[in-house]
């Protein structure tokens, strides 16, 4: 059951780096929405790219789940940001997207840290959480619900950042839900556990938190600061009330992994710069002169607009047509 668990690991990478380049450029596609409103999963649903990418995230988080069963949740939850390696990859092969040398220096510093919570993590069994645990998740589920309502005002960088955070506090949650439920003894305990239902809670919230972070700009922001907030709530949690286990002796190369991979994550927030800007300029325009054609791409340096939401096709293919691209410098 180990051995599955790493398989289960290396495959979830995969799928959230396909997912979250598939999801960024069908969120980009998307009227900007500033109220915490659940239509915008509807209105990202009409777009064939979104339920690909949709489809990439359920399978993540099944594999996820699967490794949970056996593997420490600071080593599930820190391998998530991986996948922003992934993202990376196939933003540069299929569209173009030109990385600087500081984003590439810490995608290989994200993967040496994760490295290090390979080597260091103990296959192990979870402990059950507890009535407690259940009603402090159950709270949890409610304040993120409000903070998410009043982080939607946030615009640009800081609202990216915000969103994608408290999407990662709601990914978290679900994620220590998780850990306990994939040791359910058989179907009947499953479905009766109220942690499933607190795990579907959370993912909900965490995944319309994520698409509006993803509005407001950079994709590498919102998805850094996502597995940032919710890396480290999950792994004191896992330590102290789930039964992770670290290998004797290892415990500082666990130590430093986790710090290497956080701050990694971290860094990203920084550097990252928005691979999308029509939200903000269609706003603007219809406000001052009414509905206006769809936007022209601006060059790699000045950064890159998307098309404006109604065109045909596949947003995949138009997006990789107009030169949807990163930028080559960084403010």
């Amino acid at each position: 059951m180990a051995t599955s668990g790493w398989c289960f690991l290396a495959a979830m990478i995969v799928a959230y780096g396909v997912a979250n380049l598939l999801q960024s450029v069908a969120a980009a596609r998307t009227t900007v929405h500033r109220t915490f409103d659940p239509g915008l999963l509807l209105r990202l649903a009409g777009h064939r790219t979104y339920l690909v990418g949709l489809a990439c995230q359920v399978a993540g988080f099944v594999l996820a789940f699967l490794s949970r069963r056996d593997l420490p949740l600071f080593l599930v939850q820190a391998s998530v940001a991986a996948g922003l390696g992934v993202t990376a990859l196939l933003g540069v092969i299929l569209l173009k997207w030109r990385l600087p040398v500081a984003e590439v220096a810490l995608l290989v510093l994200l993967f040496a840290g994760i490295t290090a919570l390979v080597l260091a993590a103990r296959p192990a069994p979870s402990k059950g959480l507890g009535t407690g645990g259940t009603v402090a998740l159950l709270v949890a589920l409610a304040v993120i619900a409000v903070l998410g309502f009043f982080a939607v005002r946030l615009h640009g960088a800081p609202g990216s950042v915000a969103l994608g955070s408290l999407a990662g506090l709601a990914f978290s949650a679900a994620a220590v839900a998780a850990r306990p439920l994939a040791s359910a003894p058989g179907w009947d305990a499953f479905l009766s556990d109220p942690l499933l239902y607190l795990l579907v809670g959370h993912s909900v919230v965490g995944q319309l938190l994520l698409g509006l972070a993803m509005q407001r700009g950079s994709t590498t922001a919102a998805v850094a600061a996502m597995d940032a907030a919710g890396a480290v709530p999950a792994a004191i949690v896992g330590l102290l009330l789930l039964n992770d286990k670290i290998w004797p002796g290892r415990e500082w190369l666990a130590g430093i992994g986790f710090l290497v991979t956080l701050a990694a994550v971290v860094g990203l927030t920084r550097y990252a710069e928005p691979q999308h800007h029509h939200a903000v300029a269609r706003e603007t325009t219809r406000a001052v002169v009414g509905p206006r054609p769809p936007l022209v791409p601006h060059s790699a340096v000045a950064g890159c607009e998307v098309a404006a939401a109604g065109g045909a096709g596949d947003p995949l293919t138009q997006a990789a047509s107009t030169g949807l691209r990163r930028p080559t410098t960084r403010s």
